[in-house]
């Protein structure tokens, strides 16, 4: 193979191997940190340890397969084998790991979506064709409940539809940073302001103002969705605080802690993910759809930030972000 062509297969993404009498005597930057710097000289059995793979090299006709394990347990390639002039092979190894995880994600993704909605679904069918009998239909107390039922079941969907709505169109502008100057103190007291009278709330700052380059619909929407789990989560009588404070480094943290029961440790690194929840039946019987945090987390790191939970059993829920200030006011001594 010329050599400028070789230069070329160098700066390919692709891992690129040239293959001469069994031997590897090329390897393009890719293969060397895919396989390591070592395999130049290989014998090939040795370089590509993959019972699948070495049979298509060796084929005399060259071609395509999908090999599982070739770096990680848990990865995908793609090999094809051309063959050149000479008997030589150039074989070129293709990840599709990220590939695969997210058709596995979106496929998860739908399935959770779905079973999520029928269940409301069924409810709400099977009261309706139980009130559509006569018996049951013209008892007024029964069909009060039913219709209540039917209520609660429909506004969970439309709580689940909107969310889902909500987490389609934040990944539709993920990239685009917003710019927006936003006083977080004064938001969170208008969030706060919206339950007041179901929780006791405090707020304290170390600062007159803290200003993020923000988008004020979806930053209220973080402070909504974690005052709401407080409040869900948290002791009937118990105190929420959120605390905001901003550093000499230029950031601004801001925390909300309850009193609730807390979350075993098991469950913290995964709450974040759609649909997951901790204790299934409470967080339905609150009315949650399990896309709550998963919004929080995308909306975040939108915003450049970073979004963390901390919690004990029996000594409640700390949620906190962090994000980049763009200017903050300090109170004077």
């Amino acid at each position: 193979m010329p050599s400028h062509d070789l230069q070329l297969l160098e700066h390919v993404a692709s891992a690129a191997l040239l293959i001469e009498q069994g031997q590897v005597s090329f390897a393009n930057a890719a293969a060397r940190e895919l396989l390591g710097a070592h395999i130049i000289g290989e014998d090939i059995r040795i370089a590509i340890r993959n019972p699948k793979a070495l049979a298509l090299v060796a084929t005399q006709s060259g071609g395509t397969a999908i090999v599982d394990g070739l770096s990680v347990r848990s990865s995908r390639w793609q090999i094809t084998c051309h063959v050149l002039d000479g008997g030589a092979r150039l074989v070129v190894l293709e990840d599709l790991s990220v590939r695969v995880s997210v058709a596995r994600a979106h496929a998860d993704f739908v399935a959770n979506a779905s079973h999520e909605l029928r269940t409301p679904l069924a409810a709400i069918l099977g009261y309706v064709e139980t009130l559509e009998d006569p018996k049951a239909g013209d008892d007024p107390e029964i069909r009060n409940r039913f219709l209540g039922i039917i209520a609660h079941e429909a506004k969970r969907m439309q709580s689940l539809v909107s969310d889902l709505m909500s987490l389609s169109r934040i990944e539709a502008i993920k990239h685009d940073a917003p710019t927006e100057p936003i006083d977080m103190i004064e938001l969170a007291h208008e969030c706060a302001g919206e339950v007041r009278g179901r929780a006791q709330l405090g707020i304290t700052a170390n600062c007159e103002s803290a200003i993020v380059a923000g988008d004020r619909s979806q930053l209220a929407q973080v402070l909504r969705n974690l005052i709401d789990n407080a409040v869900k989560y948290g002791k009937p009588e118990g105190t929420i605080s959120l605390t905001i404070e901003t550093t000499d480094s230029g950031r601004m943290a801001l925390a909300i802690h309850d009193e609730g029961d807390g979350i075993a440790p098991e469950h913290l690194p995964r709450l974040t993910e759609r649909f997951y929840r901790a204790d299934t039946s409470r967080s339905r019987a609150a009315g949650g759809t399990g896309l709550g945090l998963a919004i929080v987390k995308h909306i975040v790191e939108r915003h450049r930030g970073r979004f963390d939970i901390a919690s004990r059993s029996g000594e409640g829920t700390t949620a906190s972000f962090i994000l980049p200030l763009l200017r903050q006011t300090s109170f004077s001594s």
